[in-house]
């Protein structure tokens, strides 16, 4: 879906001196695609994975001074900017989720389907990992995490094995886990919804590196970062990010005046105008030409307002 990104920031990218923020740099591709489609543009691009920031950095070298590449979670976005001088910004774009490199690169622990230690940290600098998560917290609050992170029906039963298994010996591997997770599962939930592993590790995941609290502050830091005629676009991988991106965008493109006024003014005004009809999906071609593509969903709004106090 990354040209229907392009063509959803175009219009705010196209004039010199603009500047847009890859908010989730990875290995550069969208970056790239960003500088090369409009060349009068300046790029800051944000990670919180130094790897992803060192291979990125080799690959966008040929545009020089035209990229910034920034050591930061996203949501710490208002602080870089300003760090930066940069007052406002033309274009933003989010790529939710875990990046390919993270997924392909074993001693990372984000795949299910190979070994791998359980570490999940996208900055392996900082923070706890998927392990520590699995071993120390108390079994209410890992089912709390499998059903609001991994909607997973099946949390009870897997965090009961989860508890009974560690006090036996501390989980340190992915392998492990997927068997648990397996032998606790009744047969009819093994049937359904590809590798029965999978929601178990997306909450793991998104556990270890705060991604939606990080994602609830980072959509309306980066809607206020955006100059009027700035455009932001959102592409997320599953329903919780989704929702939270559809929530900050309606609010942004509803009026927020009393009922029955005759007239609105400014104050009450959107601040937003909406640039898909709800949540765009790929197209076939794209699925199979990349099936992680396949859970995608595509948001993108205009600022047409400032915020008035």
């Amino acid at each position: 879906m990354l040209q229907r990104c392009l063509d959803l920031l175009a219009p705010a990218l196209q004039r010199p001196g603009s500047v847009v923020v890859d908010c989730t740099l990875g290995l550069g591709g969208h970056s790239e695609a960003l500088l090369t489609r409009f060349p009068e543009a300046r790029l800051v691009a944000l990670d919180r994975d130094k790897e992803a920031l060192r291979l990125s950095g080799e690959r966008l070298a040929p545009f020089g001074e035209r990229a910034t590449l920034v050591h930061a979670v996203y949501d710490e976005l208002p602080e870089v900017l300003d760090r930066l001088g940069i007052a406002r910004v033309q274009g933003v774009l989010f790529d939710l989720g875990v990046s390919s490199m993270q997924l392909d690169e074993a001693d990372r622990g984000f795949a299910y389907a190979q070994d791998a230690p359980l570490d999940m940290r996208m900055d392996q600098t900082t923070g706890v990992s998927a392990a520590e998560v699995l071993n120390t917290y108390p079994p209410g609050e890992l089912v709390r995490i499998l059903r609001a992170y991994g909607e997973e029906k099946q949390a009870k039963r897997i965090v009961s094995a989860v508890v009974r298994e560690r006090d036996k010996e501390p989980f340190t591997n992915s392998a492990r886990l997927v068997e648990l997770i397996r032998d606790a599962l009744p047969q009819a939930a093994k049937r359904t919804g590809g590798n029965p592993a999978k929601r178990t590790f997306q909450a793991l995941r998104i556990e270890v590196n705060g991604e939606l609290s990080v994602l609830e502050r980072a959509v309306p830091a980066a809607v206020e970062a955006i100059d009027v005629g700035g455009r932001i676009a959102v592409l997320s991988y599953h329903s919780l990010e989704d929702r939270l991106v559809k929530q900050v965008f309606a609010a942004g493109a509803a009026t927020t005046a009393p009922p029955g006024l005759p007239v609105v003014p400014e104050r009450y005004q959107p601040r937003l105008k909406l640039l898909t009809r709800g949540a765009e999906l790929p197209t076939e071609e794209e699925v199979a030409e990349n099936r992680r593509a396949a859970p995608a969903r595509l948001r993108g709004a205009e600022r047409i307002r400032e915020s008035i106090e």
